[in-house]
């Protein structure tokens, strides 16, 4: 361990600790653009500058490691100076366009000015004009007017992602940022540049001119694309919802978990939330079933109404016909709250014993050595802990299309899966033949016109629970949104008929 003086306290730390590290532990913010945990330290925008004691001149926080004895000052009039004669620099070239800039509320050029600038610039020159408004890839925008040169996304692109479709070319006064030759920032990890550019050098294409920073609300999350579970922050828009075209979230951002994620998420994670209003469920139904290529007829009920008859003829068909004949299509979208009920329901209450619980075809998808997982769904180890996948039978898509064809299945319960997206054209079909279809879940998908009973679940944004990853981490995450309709949690919609369906047999709620 090193015992320093940081401004004038007493600190300890560890012996070689990087002194921009040690000063933010201690509560200390030292101003910078091109230091990056993930990142490295190249000491480039000069903006970290602190003082130290027998030094000849003002070291780089970012490059400077704690010794033992070491007296150090962050906010002396010397340092200040120094801040300042830097910020001057990066602005030097600047476009004054905060108004109409996407970065504008959570700029570090805005806030390092408002905190160590407020001068009067000594710089007479007019400023130089370079590209504005290049699309560099499906996501990202770029401004080189804007960028600094703090390398941050050159370095992501080259030494996180190993793609390296972005440089700094020319010298000097002269340098820029651009696509390198032949080159589109289209990797699966392409937003996470938006992410780390100081400025507004880099944008985000789907964002742009949406909604303003200041009118957005962040809630911890988890993402639901794939086994990892990254840690997100959902930024809602509820407050100006026509500033973004009526979406209720305005954008995903990473959320730093060391153990999960680190600083990022792919992707496919991060624009998901673009769906999440569209296809949804909201009303509660009873429907006959469509005939291929037609809307189904329904007549909306209530939950209490819903949870009544599905118990009441689902406890009918199998005192008839058998809990054998009954099958189950699970989700590895639901949480761990989820998974206690739906055992609660369909194993100790129903004796369910054919169940699909593996995600493959329709919840799996491509996968790499970064983050991305092949299973894309959140919690597939929630629901091997309640044995389903091992202890519980699991069918195949073949083999239940093959029992439902052979007359041995007389009912399906569908949770958040695509039957349609699966078996095709077959699908009306083949549950066409059963006297008892149910299909719960947030999306409409191609299944929901081809049940008996259509019933809204809230999406992960709409509730709170928690996930268990492919490692075996729990991870909980935090609601929101209020759920479109009468969407509820599944937990619930499983506990609702459970109770239903014990107070027909009269047993104790």
């Amino acid at each position: 361990m090193a015992r320093i003086t940081l401004n004038g306290r007493p600190i300890e730390t560890a012996d070689g600790a990087l002194m921009i590290d040690v000063a933010k532990e201690a509560g200390i913010h030292i101003p910078h653009y091109c230091y990056h945990p993930a990142l490295g330290n190249p000491g480039n925008c000069r903006m970290c500058l602190v003082e130290v004691q027998g030094a000849p001149k003002l070291q780089p926080a970012c490059r400077l490691k704690a010794v033992d004895g070491m007296v150090v000052r962050t906010d002396s009039p010397a340092v200040q100076a120094a801040q300042a004669g830097a910020l001057e620099l990066h602005l030097v070239n600047h476009p004054l366009d905060c108004p109409v800039c996407d970065q504008s509320g959570e700029c570090g050029l805005q806030d390092y000015y408002m905190t160590i600038g407020r001068y009067k610039s000594g710089v007479a020159e007019d400023k130089r004009h370079m590209a504005k408004r290049k699309p560099i890839g499906p996501h990202v925008m770029l401004d080189q007017e804007r960028c600094l040169w703090c390398t941050r996304c050159t370095r992501f692109l080259a030494n996180v992602v190993k793609t390296a479709e972005l440089g700094i070319f020319g010298r000097g006064h002269g340098q820029v940022v651009d696509l390198a030759p032949g080159k589109v920032l289209d990797n699966p990890y392409s937003g996470n540049v938006v992410d780390i550019c100081p400025v507004g050098a880099l944008t985000d294409r789907d964002f742009r001119y949406k909604v303003r920073a200041w009118y957005l609300e962040s809630v911890d999350s988890v993402c639901p694309g794939c086994s990892r579970g990254c840690g997100v922050q959902v930024h809602t828009s509820t407050k100006r919802p026509w500033h973004n075209e009526g979406r209720r979230v305005a954008r995903l951002k990473p959320r730093y978990n060391p153990e999960v994620n680190g600083h990022w998420i792919c992707d496919e994670g991060r624009y998901s939330y673009k769906t999440l209003d569209q296809d949804r469920l909201g009303k509660v139904l009873r429907l006959r079933p469509a005939p291929a290529g037609l809307s189904a007829v329904g007549t909306e009920l209530s939950w209490d109404a819903a949870w009544k008859e599905i118990a009441g003829r689902a406890g009918e068909l199998m005192a008839d016909k058998g809990a054998g004949g009954l099958a189950v299509i699970a989700s590895g979208a639901l949480s761990n709250e989820d998974w206690r009920s739906f055992k609660k329901l369909f194993v100790d209450s129903w004796k369910v014993v054919q169940f699909l619980f593996a995600p493959e075809p329709d919840q799996v998808g491509p996968e790499d050595s970064l983050l991305r997982r092949k299973e894309k769904v959140p919690n597939l180890k929630g629901g091997e802990a309640l044995g389903f996948g091992t202890e519980f039978r699991s069918m195949s898509w073949d083999a239940l299309a093959r029992s439902i064809e052979a007359g041995r299945i007389w009912g399906l319960y569908v949770v958040d899966r695509d039957v349609a997206g699966v078996w095709g054209p077959a699908a009306a079909g083949l549950l066409g033949r059963l006297d008892f279809v149910v299909f719960q879940g947030p999306f409409k998908g191609g299944t929901g016109d081809l049940a008996h009973y259509r019933l809204p679940s809230t999406a992960y944004v709409e509730e709170e629970g928690s996930f268990t990853n492919f490692e075996g981490r729990l991870q909980r995450y935090a609601k929101a949104l209020a759920p479109l309709g009468a969407a509820l949690p599944d937990w619930e919609i499983f506990e609702g008929i459970l109770a239903r369906h014990r107070a027909g047999k009269g047993e104790a709620l």
